[in-house]
């Protein structure tokens, strides 16, 4: 009888292990990317689409948020913020080089914290 219990929750603890190794399909994630207008709005939400798992993807011009739904095991935020910052707009984890911001048009150059 020991070893049928002992069993039922060896096996009990293996599956919550596994579960909680699981990574979510559809994470709802919102972060704040630097930016002023409707030319922004399509470079960073093309660029969040750039990364293979990105479900959803919409950059708010007043708010700065940009709401995305993720598939976490195809890709991290990192990975997001990392292309977001290519394209010359800060995050606040990654910043784009100076370089990438000087490439963007005049009306899209915001004000960096340092």
């Amino acid at each position: 009888m020991k070893n049928i219990l002992f069993g039922f929750l060896l096996l009990a603890v293996t599956f919550s292990a596994q579960a909680q190794d699981k990574k979510n399909k559809n994470a709802k994630i919102d972060i704040e990317v630097n930016g002023n207008c409707e030319l922004c709005k399509k470079r960073i939400e093309k660029a969040a689409f750039s990364v293979s798992g990105i479900k959803w993807a919409v950059w708010n011009i007043e708010t700065h948020q940009l709401n995305l739904i993720l598939n976490e095991e195809k890709a991290s935020l990192l990975d997001v913020k990392k292309a977001v910052a290519k394209v010359g707009h800060d995050t606040d984890e990654v910043k784009a080089t100076d370089e990438e911001y000087d490439n963007l048009h005049g009306c899209c150059k915001y004000e960096r914290n340092k």
